[in-house]
């Protein structure tokens, strides 16, 4: 795929330290800004909104974001790579979060969002967390799933059969 490329050699460090960096500016982008920004159109355009659920949805986007720098660590740590695109991974990481699901980063993303939907009572920043898993479900996955299909073969396909794509993969199917 033109658009994903492997990362260059470098340190596990080097690749943990990209990594945050990405993660940085991903979650700035889409879990601060956009939501933001939405939220305030929502308001002015006067939609609207439930109650908001302050401690309920801090606690849902911790727990979240806890997943989501696991997923990022491990694939910096395991996977000789980092988890954006243009520096992906050079190993297929089946340890840590990806032992129980195939993607657990989108599944800690869209579950961070809908945190912040929380916080902000928004059923705007709740359609657009539904949006956000739509697309990446219809955009982004196959174009990944195909990418490491070609890459790593064989144990992608086998891994791909064993761990489901958005609910964990617990006893019995590994």
């Amino acid at each position: 795929m033109p658009w994903i490329q492997e990362a260059k050699p470098a340190s596990r460090r080097r690749h943990l330290l990209h990594t945050l960096l990405q993660t940085a500016a991903m979650w700035t982008a889409f879990l601060a800004v956009l939501p933001a920004v939405l939220y305030r159109v929502e308001s002015a355009a006067g939609l609207p909104s439930f109650a908001p659920q302050p401690v309920a949805g801090w606690l849902v986007f911790t727990l979240a974001s806890a997943l989501g720098l696991w997923t990022g660590a491990t694939m910096a740590w395991l996977g000789d790579g980092t988890p954006w695109p243009r520096a992906t991974a050079r190993k297929l990481v089946i340890a840590g979060p990806y032992r129980y699901i195939r993607n657990p980063m989108a599944v800690a993303g869209l579950v961070q969002g809908f945190g912040i939907a929380l916080v902000y009572g928004s059923p705007l920043l709740v359609v657009y967390v539904v949006l956000g898993g739509v697309l990446w479900n219809t955009i982004a996955r196959p174009v990944e799933e195909r990418d490491l299909e070609e890459r790593f073969g064989d144990s992608y396909r086998a891994y791909r059969v064993r761990i489901r794509c958005w609910l964990p993969t617990f006893a019995g199917k590994r």
